[in-house]
């Protein structure tokens, strides 16, 4: 697996917290009422993981983690790597112990594993489509509350790469910081942030949103690191590409607003660097992923 796609210890961290929530909603204080009293204790079996549609895997190290929480000793055997591509019917991993364990987890790691997937699968679908240009595909800071890390770890597992993890580690200077400054230069808010940076010695780009060219010519007076162009048509999109290579060449343009699959290609061929799509984590498809059972084939 590529390194910058690494399951990390925040990550980790990150879905144990989230683990930690998901199994007190559905087992409070008493368990599961339902396999305690239909199950017996001994009864052992295993069950694979399968995928049900063609995507792209991810959350595979959360499986163990549910059943850690669970103290449990299922033995858990992993076929497919995160960012891998599934095919309808793959194999992705057999657990094997108590059946009223693998019951009670079933549910908390399918609703993990089908929406990460279906992050990761979302983001592959964009990049494939952005093929060929230069374009980078990013995420956005529109993520579920606590799933920020595992929002973006899917992204990456998709072929996509991370925008700032949050607002502590990126300066983006968008219209509503412009409006409640109260001005019209966007190149003082530039000046400002880069100020900032230098007296607390921190080090880090600027980005600014721009609306409209105008805006654009006045923000690249102050040479940011990155503009962002909202909502921009392709036609303008290429007229800041252009602009941006006479007046500011090092300064990277990111296109946003609005972006679906059949509008990226053509945005990603105007020459921006870089496309950010909300829509990767906050409108992703759930991936159709299940767990089979070995009497669900039994003959009649």
């Amino acid at each position: 697996m590529d390194q910058s796609i690494q399951f990390d210890r925040s990550t980790e961290s990150a879905a144990k917290l989230l683990i930690e929530l998901a199994l007190a909603e559905d087992l409070r204080d008493r368990g599961d009422l339902t396999s305690q009293s239909t199950i017996p204790a001994e009864l052992n079996a295993s069950v694979n993981l399968v995928s049900r549609e063609r995507g792209v895997l991810c959350g595979a190290p959360l499986i163990p983690l549910v059943f850690e929480q669970l103290e449990s000793n299922v033995r858990c055997e992993l076929f497919v790597q995160d960012s891998s591509i599934l095919q309808r019917g793959s194999l992705i991993a057999t657990m094997s112990g108590p059946v009223r364990t693998l019951l009670t987890a079933e549910r908390t790691i399918l609703n993990f594993m089908i929406h990460l997937s279906g992050v990761a699968s979302r983001t592959r679908m964009f990049a494939e489509r952005v093929s060929g240009t230069k374009a980078v595909i990013l995420d956005t800071r529109k993520t579920l509350p606590g799933y920020r890390l595992l929002h973006k770890y899917a992204v990456r597992c998709g072929g996509g790469v991370n925008h700032r993890m949050g607002l502590f580690d990126g300066i983006l200077i968008k219209d509503n910081h412009l409006a409640a400054r109260g001005e019209r230069s966007v190149a003082g808010a530039v000046n400002d942030a880069r100020m900032f940076l230098s007296s607390t010695g921190i080090q880090l780009p600027i980005e600014i949103e721009v609306d409209t060219l105008t805006q654009l010519r006045d923000a690249l007076d102050a040479k940011p690191e990155i503009v962002l162009l909202d909502n921009m048509s392709c036609d303008e999109m290429s007229e800041a590409v252009r602009i941006r290579d006479a007046h500011s060449p090092t300064t990277r343009l990111e296109a946003s607003g609005g972006v679906t699959l059949d509008t990226v290609r053509a945005i990603a061929e105007t020459g921006v660097d870089r496309i950010s799509i909300g829509g990767l984590t906050h409108s992703a498809p759930a991936l159709d992923l299940g767990f089979d059972w070995p009497w669900s084939s039994l003959p009649d």
